[in-house]
């Protein structure tokens, strides 16, 4: 698969595949590594890469007739540009627009841009949507942020106290987080609605990340747990315990788009 590198001129860097207009690797300019890839992720045709920053569109999860987290993950986009900006920061753009194979899936006319804009300790990531049907139409969507983590047993999440979420773990059962840092025991799948832009912070024993967002109304939290880890046969061995997902996501209220609107959502991750 074609590979893209950008660069900012501080150093910061960012890989990135327009086969799902997938980011893959982000180093920040201090240099070390902030997300997770697994080195079992299928790399081909219709599989979805497991790790990096997976664009889940225009169905999360299960939640309707489409196949699972829907298409623009295991989709080809186009790439519209990539390098430096005069401001040197580095950035990329993608497009995938309306095609015979998604509109069997999903019968509508779209088009949905992604850029990657990369500088100094933060990455940000926008994903645009267009109605450019006769008709409206309505969408979910997340960005399925892989971090990587020391040990995710020893991770916490802070800036969800008191916040609302399904528990997809037990059922998808309505919950209040309690508790001031969320820890990851056992499987954890958890849709926080209605979070706004945080901004959130993930901490282990090595980093600090810190996650904000603007257009997403939602916050996933999800790690497999051991179990299931074993389970994915695209995960590495033990790879469950080097990652945990903070996802911008628009998912407890669909995003509802009249023909010609258009709708952004961006999440950016600050090295700390």
């Amino acid at each position: 698969m074609e590979k893209v590198e950008i660069a900012a001129v501080d150093g910061a860097r960012v890989e990135a595949y327009p086969y799902g207009a997938q980011v893959t690797s982000w180093k920040p300019a201090s240099g070390e590594e902030r997300l997770f890839l697994s080195g079992r992720s299928s790399f081909g045709p219709r599989a979805a890469i497991r790790g990096g920053v997976p664009i889940i569109f225009p169905q999360f999860g299960g939640m309707g007739s489409l196949p699972k987290h829907g298409f623009a993950r295991v989709s080809e986009w186009e790439m519209v540009r990539a390098g430096r900006t005069r401001a040197g920061q580095g950035e990329a753009q993608f497009r995938l627009t309306a095609n015979e194979r998604t509109r069997s899936a999903w019968n509508h006319t779209f088009s949905a841009s992604f850029v990657v804009n990369v500088r100094g300790m933060s990455l940000s990531l926008a994903l645009s949507v267009l109605n450019e049907d006769r008709v409206p139409f309505q969408f979910t969507a997340a960005l399925h942020t892989y971090l990587l983590v020391d040990d995710v047993r020893s991770s916490v999440v802070r800036g969800l106290e008191g916040r609302t979420f399904r528990d997809a773990a037990a059922g998808g059962v309505e919950k209040r987080q309690e508790d001031t840092e969320l820890r990851a025991i056992g499987e954890l799948d958890r849709i926080y609605l209605g979070v706004g832009g945080g901004p959130l912070e993930v901490r282990d024993s090595v980093r600090r990340t810190r996650v904000s967002m603007r257009g997403f109304s939602d916050v996933v939290v999800w790690n497999p747990g051991p179990d299931r880890g074993k389970a994915l046969t695209d995960l590495d061995p033990g790879g469950w315990l080097r990652m945990l997902c903070v996802e911008a996501a628009a998912v407890g209220t669909p995003v509802q788009l009249a023909p010609g609107e258009r709708w952004t959502g961006q999440q950016t991750l600050t090295a700390l």
